[in-house]
């Protein structure tokens, strides 16, 4: 009898373990906190900023952080009941930073494929396409340009952002002409301006913002077929679960769905063009 009731002991003892763990398991996923309950403890939301205006901009002597996803960062932060924190960086190292915990968000970051093996994405707060800006009298660049190929010569020099989406697609489509990388947006202009380059690459609506200012000379041509045509999103950390994903998700949806994003890029754009002046 006796030896009957420990084989029925023993018996009993995978199943016991296999509940005690659901059990542990269940108490768990009851008591962790999410991402964002972290950075609510923690009481800052860390937002990664390169400088691209009019998506991020800072004032070198204040330090201050503007531009239209810029002011998501300080919005979201809102939502979330803490404090923005605006962490400097550039193109090159937006996203390793993201993957290290240097912060909890990348501003407006491009979503690549490339890029979703490293870090998430939210949706997109707007979509974004390259533009090439040039001055109409250099003759390098011939009046009847519609492609990239018609600028691809050598001899021409094209500036462009280290480490940008526009960076990677203009390098996979250029075989001939030559590819000055600069660290910033300050210094692609100059090198434009200057006439060290003779194209500018960046996002359409950022040279946009050049043309508006310098109609005398500037022109910005969208190449077909295009360069790129991506959303522009939060870049969130790899690890993030969906259910935190899609926090930012319905905060930023709401915001594109009322037209509110785009009231803030209308008072970017603004912002740029009276600094311009």
């Amino acid at each position: 009898m006796l030896s009957k009731l420990i084989t029925s002991a023993l018996r009993a003892l995978p199943a016991l373990a296999l509940m005690a763990g659901v059990s542990a398991t269940s108490a768990y996923a009851q008591t962790a906190d999410s991402y964002w309950q972290g950075v609510q403890k923690a009481g800052v939301l860390r937002c990664g900023a390169a400088v691209a205006p009019p998506y991020v901009m800072r004032d070198p002597a204040t330090g201050e952080y503007s531009g239209f996803f810029a002011d998501l960062c300080k919005e979201f932060a809102e939502v979330l009941k803490v404090k923005p924190q605006f962490v400097d960086t550039t193109w090159d190292n937006i996203v390793a930073g993201l993957q290290a915990g240097k912060w909890d968000v990348s501003l407006a970051l491009n979503r690549t494929a490339t890029r979703a093996m490293a870090v998430q994405f939210s949706i997109p707060a707007m979509e974004y396409q390259i533009s090439l800006a040039y001055n109409k009298n250099n003759p390098k660049i011939p009046a009847t340009a519609v492609s990239v190929a018609d600028i691809d010569k050598t001899g021409v020099t094209i500036a462009v952002m280290s480490g940008t989406a526009q960076d990677k697609a203009i390098s996979a489509a250029v075989k001939s002409a030559t590819i000055m990388r600069l660290p910033g947006n300050d210094e692609t202009r100059l090198a434009l301006t200057s006439k060290r380059a003779d194209i500018l690459v960046d996002a359409s609506d950022t040279n946009q913002l050049l043309t508006q200012a310098n109609p005398d000379w500037a022109v910005a041509l969208n190449p077909k077929p295009a360069l790129a045509k991506q959303g522009v999103s939060f870049g969130l950390p790899h690890s993030m679960s969906a259910s935190d994903v899609e926090v930012a998700n319905i905060f930023l949806e709401e915001r594109v769905a009322t037209g509110h994003v785009d009231e803030l890029i209308r008072k970017a754009v603004g912002e740029v063009l009276k600094g311009a002046k």
